[in-house]
């Protein structure tokens, strides 16, 4: 698609090329015209032409295909929520009808399966709102947010302790833009933290902290952090990309966000809602 939309616009950008210089040739030297406000004018007037012509060329295919994209996503979108609420109405009846213990772990695994799947849903309901551009804002409490999220997380990382203290917070605001953020802070502790499975969040003062006790990073680390695909220990799997998504959202919705860092100490990392 793309490589004929580029033969197309170079053709067109040719022929419109040859067309102006034998219309000018013409011009000059056909009809005798020397006057250089008038040829001045005409030129402007064939490049505004060439130029919507051109840029015709290249959006129209482009925005066909983003309409189609996003036609296909919305649909594939409806088609999974079927499936998810059949398995979580199925999941419930199971929960309460069976008996052995073995079946009810199996059945709680399938739970959180599901729940993660969920989770994915959302953000994907939460793309296509943002793509299109539509109002995802809303009032709702941090503190409950946050505790949500710990509940999910800690489902996700059995074997990390997550303390969590916190005060009575509401804003308004894209809840789950937020929600997302915190996901990617806490599985970025996580993750670079191998040798210490303890992860603390705090809602003081309009400030959430979070932190770990984990690899942590220098100033020279700390400069580069919101560098699109940059790792600070790149034998680590992942793209890179987590913290500038924080540090876009964070930039958007008027929060500061900070961090403090010291190498094999760890790192916090602060949202502060004051402005909110």
């Amino acid at each position: 698609m793309f490589f004929n939309l580029r033969v197309n616009i170079f053709i067109y950008y040719f022929i419109s090329v040859v067309a102006f210089l034998a219309l000018f040739y013409y011009a000059i030297a056909i009809v005798g015209i020397d006057n250089f406000y008038i040829l001045g004018a005409f030129l402007l007037l064939f490049i505004m032409v060439s130029g919507v012509f051109i840029s015709k060329l290249a959006v129209d295919p482009l925005v066909e295909y983003t309409y189609n994209l996003q036609a296909l996503s919305k649909e594939t979108l409806h088609e999974l929520n079927l499936p998810i609420s059949t398995i979580l109405t199925n999941i419930n009846m199971l929960q309460k009808t069976a008996q052995d213990e073995k079946t009810l772990k199996r059945v709680e695994r399938i739970r959180k399966a599901c729940a993660m799947l969920q989770e994915r849903y959302n953000e994907l309901e939460y793309m296509i709102k943002m793509q299109s551009k539509n109002e995802v804002k809303e009032s709702f409490f941090v503190d409950k947010l946050l505790l949500e999220r710990v509940e999910f997380l800690q489902n996700v990382y059995p074997n990390v302790n997550m303390s969590v203290d916190v005060e009575s917070l509401e804003i308004y605001g894209d809840k789950k833009g937020l929600a997302k953020i915190i996901d990617n802070i806490v599985d970025n502790g996580v993750k670079y933290s191998p040798n210490s499975k303890t992860i603390k969040m705090q809602l003081k003062n309009k400030i959430l902290s979070i932190q770990d006790f984990g690899i942590g990073m220098d100033e020279v680390a700390l400069v580069h952090i919101f560098d699109r695909y940059y790792q600070a220990d790149t034998t680590l799997q992942g793209f890179g990309i987590g913290l500038t998504m924080v540090k876009h959202y964070c930039d958007t919705h008027a929060i500061e966000l900070s961090f403090v860092s010291q190498p094999n100490k760890g790192t916090t990392v602060k949202l502060n809602f004051k402005n909110k």
